[in-house]
């Protein structure tokens, strides 16, 4: 795939509601768009240019009369200049730092992580990477000489943070062959390359090996269609931490992990957002 070129869709909601507005999300995450910005009165979600329908999106909105929508081009460079001008350094309990070449007079903590966007959508929501990362580093004894997995890595923020706490291998995999080399470049920048291989794909390449933590910061739906793969590429005994999602979607989520075998040990919640954790018996 190429994410130099995507399409904006701002839909005009007529009453708003932020309610209204996760709803669309869900539905819209299907055809598949897969970024979202809220800013009443508006949705905008953005899709790659190729995979653009509006016959799509314009079955999707039937549903709701009063919404309307627009469609531009938006070109890849945007990207790492919206990036740049929103992005503040991520830091976790005082032990992780995430920041980018701009971010000045930023502490340094045990775990410092650099990365560059490389225009691909790797930030993730603060809320969702920092809870990830919140129940990583209660991890720290367990993921010390093991196998992880970060799916839809993005920047592979979550990879080079296993890396870096010590994991024996970190396979990091995202669907968009740009967000792959921006986590490759990202992993040898921190100086974890040795450790952490990463690869453009979906869930089907974690059926080549097995792992002990399987970390999944991503769209619901994703996490729902996948989870089947995930639990299987799961040894016993190992974690599952996911995120991407609203507190809402919860029950759904857990109530799909524990049908496949999962025990659930955790949920975190921040901003409306929130992580689970399950482990495998």
């Amino acid at each position: 795939m190429n994410s130099e070129a995507y399409i904006e869709v701002a839909i005009h909601l007529e009453p708003f509601s932020e309610e209204l507005a996760e709803i669309l999300m869900a539905e819209l995450s299907d055809l598949p768009f897969d970024s979202f910005v809220t800013e009443e009165p508006c949705l905008k979600a953005y899709i790659q240019q190729d995979q653009y329908r509006p016959s799509a999106v314009k079955a999707v909105l039937s549903g709701y009369p009063s919404a309307s929508f627009t469609a531009s081009l938006v070109q890849g460079q945007n990207w790492n200049k919206a990036w740049e001008e929103t992005f503040e350094p991520i830091v976790v309990d005082g032990v992780v730092t995430v920041k980018a070449p701009f971010n000045e007079d930023v502490p340094r903590t045990r775990f410092n992580i650099w990365i560059d966007p490389q225009m691909a959508f790797g930030t993730g929501y603060h809320h969702t990477t920092f809870m990830m990362m919140q129940r990583m580093l209660a991890l720290e004894g367990f993921l010390r000489g093991r196998s992880v997995v970060d799916m839809g890595c993005g920047t592979a923020i979550l990879a080079i943070l296993a890396a870096k706490m010590r994991a024996r291998k970190v396979f990091a995999v995202d669907i968009d062959a740009v967000a792959a080399r921006s986590a490759w470049g990202n992993c040898r920048w921190n100086k974890v390359g040795s450790r952490v291989e990463t690869a453009c794909g979906d869930a089907s390449l974690l059926q080549m090996n097995s792992y002990d933590v399987l970390l999944a910061n991503i769209h619901r739906n994703i996490i729902l269609q996948d989870l089947p793969t995930y639990v299987r590429s799961l040894r016993r005994g190992g974690h599952l931490l996911v995120s991407g999602f609203y507190e809402a979607d919860v029950p759904s989520l857990k109530e799909a992990a524990i049908g496949l075998g999962l025990s659930h040990s955790g949920t975190s919640a921040r901003e409306d957002w929130a992580c689970l954790e399950f482990v495998k018996n």
